[in-house]
């Protein structure tokens, strides 16, 4: 099998993994990422987090996104620009109005400030210990994060169900690891950011 093979043929199996592991934990799972923070990856207030909306199964991270906010961390959201292009980040808070864009999700305003996050929360159908990640295959988040990488010194979080780990993610050049696992039970560091 090819490595586009390998990755399509995970990405099946972790979307169904992913809905059982939403159907098994429900909407707790998001207060218990609040209940964690993020205080274990080093980052304090006022750093900017990018967080993201939630779409179908993916894990809840409202509850964190308004935990953070209540402790003095900025908040952004990321906005598609345009296929093959990295994200842009914009300034948001709870309760601030967001427009349902591509494929639904939901974005902050265009007047919306663009900021450089200090931290980022990254979403995914698969990850490994390494730090790797298996998204949806428009390599958004790699591009992004190899933006800001390039620009200042960043933390990515990945955020999944603890169900979501698998043994190695298939991987090529221009994927980017995440530094940290949050998931429901805990976090963990990742081999590749020791």
């Amino acid at each position: 099998m090819t490595l586009d093979a390998d990755k399509k043929a995970l990405r099946v199996e972790a979307r169904t993994r992913r809905l059982m592991a939403f159907m098994r934990n429900g909407a707790g799972a998001g207060d218990k990422l609040a209940a964690h923070g993020i205080g274990f990856s080093g980052a304090t207030a006022p750093m900017i987090v990018s967080g993201f909306s939630s779409i179908g199964d993916e894990l809840d991270v409202r509850p964190l996104m308004q935990a953070l906010h209540e402790q003095g961390f900025k908040l952004a959201l990321p906005v598609i620009k345009a296929k093959g292009e990295p994200l842009i980040m914009r300034s948001w808070a709870p309760g601030e109005a967001l427009e349902k864009r591509t494929w639904g999700i939901e974005e902050p305003l265009d007047s919306a400030p663009e900021v450089l996050p200090d931290v980022v929360l990254v979403p995914l159908l698969a990850f490994d210990d390494d730090g790797y990640r298996l998204g949806y295959g428009g390599g958004f988040y790699d591009r992004t994060l190899e933006k800001l990488r390039s620009l200042k010194p960043i933390i990515a979080i990945a955020v999944a169900f603890d169900e979501q780990r698998v043994d190695a993610v298939p991987r090529e050049g221009y994927d980017q690891p995440c530094d940290w696992i949050l998931t429901p039970s805990g976090f963990r560091r990742c081999t590749s950011a020791k």
